[in-house]
């Protein structure tokens, strides 16, 4: 009897100190994804300012097809930028995942789901601008006729790609609001902070969806939202997510 009760003993400590050790290994684990994910937000927002703005250097200049084959290079820079951001938009869904699954497998599925969405058309964007190196080519040999054939396509390709960034950015929107709204039912974050997310990626959705009715309040909305990724780039870096909601429970003694 004395060793059935040692035995027993044992394997309860046994097993407590395995429960233990996946309960650090876990909050370990959720550290290291809260930096990464800060790191990839911070990345992502400056690629992001600095690849929009070459391309509206070149782009946004008076008959820009004339001098796009001498500015080429920078205009093809621009897009591999946006490139890295559309790579951080898919990475974002995956490296959430598992942390939202814990707490909702729909909302971690749904998250994924509108961040792929968002890179595809995103990268359907830089597309429709890398048309652009080629009409600008075909555009310095070409007179007449030929000459506003390749401007009129210009602009409906530029136009194109408008579209395409209003789709991809809507999608974050509705991605973004997910996000939020299952790190404030969570706790992974200070419940104002996701808040603050909600508003500003609510406001990034509406703004987006007005832009096809020709608002042109689509770079405005994105502004809350894109000092919240900033922001919470920071936090998780320095703070990461919520301890007290990332915690596995304490082993009995």
């Amino acid at each position: 009897m004395a060793t059935t009760t040692l035995e027993r003993a044992t394997n309860h400590t046994r097993e407590g100190a395995a429960e233990l050790l996946q309960s650090r290994y876990g909050l370990h684990s959720y550290r290291t994804t809260a930096r990464v994910v800060g790191v990839v937000y911070l990345a992502g927002f400056v690629v992001g300012i600095v690849g929009n703005t070459l391309i509206q250097s070149i782009l946004g200049a008076p008959n820009h097809l004339a001098t796009l084959s001498a500015n080429s290079m920078l205009l093809a820079i621009g897009a591999i930028l946006w490139l890295t951001a559309v790579a951080g938009d898919a990475a974002h869904g995956v490296l959430m995942f598992p942390i939202l699954k814990q707490h909702s497998e729909r909302m971690a599925l749904g998250y994924l789901g509108a961040r792929i969405v968002d890179a595809v058309f995103i990268a359907v964007m830089v597309l429709f601008l890398l048309l652009q190196i080629p009409l600008g080519s075909e555009f310095s040999n070409a007179t007449g006729p030929d000459a506003s054939y390749l401007q009129a396509l210009s602009t409906v390709s530029v136009q194109a790609s408008l579209y395409a960034y209003a789709i991809g950015m809507s999608a974050l929107g509705v991605a973004g609001l997910i996000l939020c709204h299952t790190l404030y039912k969570a706790k992974l974050v200070p419940r104002l902070l996701a808040i603050w997310g909600l508003i500003g990626y609510a406001v990034i959705l509406v703004g987006m969806l007005s832009e096809f009715m020709g608002s042109g309040l689509g770079l405005a909305s994105s502004i809350p939202g894109g000092l919240w990724e900033v922001f919470v780039g920071v936090w998780l870096i320095a703070k990461g997510f919520s301890s007290s909601a990332t915690a596995s429970p304490a082993p009995a003694p």
